[in-house]
């Protein structure tokens, strides 16, 4: 176990705090046990071991086709959605129960971007959200902290969401930066960047994903400053098992980085344990809420990397989780939404109860 330093600066005073955190040292991972559990559901925990093996390549074939599915499963296969949506009922059908949890507390929101805010799209550089979308962000902040949570690199994010009020956490929390301007605690100016040693690493692994990724039609490597993006959802079928292939080459010369996957996406990140948890964690430290009863947090996201912030929402003891899916999966998350506009929806509705309650936050 090694320590990973991360910084915080104060605008006002122009002071610099380091704060440390632990990193594991990396480790392989290997498992014969299915991808997918008994009730149907996929294994989240399962499919990261899989991933994070440098073993068998066919098992980073069958991860990728696991979490990433071409074709609709055979319905006798399938888990039951009534029982499932018992477990995980739809945040706006449960709405006035969600607002009662609320009851003397501060709500922090937290959102993810694509497939959240904005639709899944076959080229991510389009992933735009509706000007409607964007209002609705728009006035979430002006009555409660809001953050957005992404995996994509920060400036990225802001480019596509454009509202300087927020707080925007970008490369999976590796870095996070508070709003130049509108609510703030003690004047400060959020700052975290917990994985900046790894950026000339991540450098060279680019170069190399791209020189690999040429030879792969529809293949595309995103950079996302503190990890990278290998995206294959416009690649053939036939050919994932050798964009996979590639993708390993790269990183076995790299040991301090660490392959995960999210929809039809190969992810290179840094082995320091930070995710969205430890990300919506950091926020709610720096808004004041670290240990405190009267804050109820809401986290908005629909891909694997958000259910470590539902996991950390559940340990805390306090907190929303919502899943955007409209298919059954495994989550830690207690309430769900189908899609964008289902979010939009939950979000206006949001501000409408507190409107009816308060005066704006900002």
């Amino acid at each position: 176990m090694t320590n990973q330093s991360m910084v915080v600066s104060d605008a006002k005073t122009g002071l610099t705090m380091g704060i440390t955190v632990a990193r594991p040292d990396p480790g392989l991972f290997s498992s014969a046990k299915p991808l997918v559990s008994p009730n149907g559901y996929f294994s989240r925990k399962k499919l990261v071991k899989k991933l994070e093996s440098c073993g068998n390549g066919a098992r980073l074939l069958d991860s990728m086709r696991a979490s990433s599915p071409t074709r609709t499963r055979p319905n006798d296969t399938d888990p039951d959605p009534n029982s499932w949506t018992v477990h995980h009922p739809s945040a706006l059908s449960m709405f006035e129960e969600i607002m009662g949890e609320s009851k003397g507390k501060e709500i922090v929101v937290f959102l993810d971007y694509d497939g959240t805010l904005s639709p899944i799209v076959e080229d991510p550089d389009r992933a735009f959200m509706t000007t409607e979308m964007r209002e609705a962000v728009r006035d979430v902040a002006k009555f409660f902290p809001t953050a957005i949570v992404s995996g994509r690199c920060r400036a990225k994010v802001y480019n596509f969401v454009r509202l300087s009020e927020l707080y925007y956490a970008g490369s999976h929390g590796m870095d996070i930066k508070g709003p130049a301007k509108g609510p703030r605690k003690g004047n400060k100016t959020v700052l975290c960047q917990p994985a900046r040693e790894f950026l000339p690493m991540i450098d060279e692994v680019l170069k190399s994903l791209i020189e690999k990724m040429k030879h792969i039609p529809g293949a595309k490597v995103e950079n996302n400053k503190f990890c990278l993006s290998v995206h294959y959802r416009c690649v053939d079928e036939k050919r994932w098992g050798e964009l996979g292939e590639q993708v390993k080459s790269v990183m076995k010369d790299y040991q301090e980085l660490r392959l995960s996957q999210g929809r039809k996406v190969l992810e290179i990140r840094p082995t320091i344990k930070w995710d969205k948890g430890n990300a919506i964690e950091f926020l709610l430290e720096s808004l004041g809420y670290a240990d405190s009863d009267d804050v109820l947090p809401v986290y908005i996201g629909d891909d694997r990397t958000d259910e470590d912030a539902f996991q950390v929402l559940r340990k805390r003891g306090q907190g929303i989780g919502i899943l955007v899916s409209k298919t059954p999966k495994e989550t830690n998350a207690s309430y769900t939404l189908q899609e964008p506009s289902e979010v939009m929806h939950f979000l206006k509705r949001l501000v409408e109860w507190k409107k009816t309650t308060c005066r704006p936050y900002c």
